[in-house]
């Protein structure tokens, strides 16, 4: 689930540098890229930010509200 949400994050950052550059240039990076904001590979980015919004929206619910960005270590302590 660490690696899930760690993607999430990172393609959720993709999408909002994007949004970003659309509103303040005008300039839209994934169409850029893709040669148009229809091509295949474009639709394929844009649905992947989609469902990793969703993802990052749905995992702390699953997850009582934690949602983890780094593997947890259990540290036992020795009984004296």
């Amino acid at each position: 689930m660490v690696i899930a949400n760690l993607i999430s994050y990172i393609l959720v950052l993709t999408g909002a540098i994007n949004w970003g550059l659309f509103g303040i240039f005008g300039f839209n990076l994934v169409s850029a890229i893709f040669q148009g904001p229809r091509a295949i590979g474009a639709i394929i980015v844009y649905s992947l930010i989609a469902l990793a919004a969703l993802w990052l929206i749905i995992s702390p619910i699953l997850t009582n509200g934690a949602l983890k960005l780094m593997g947890g270590r259990t540290v036992r302590r020795e009984e004296a």
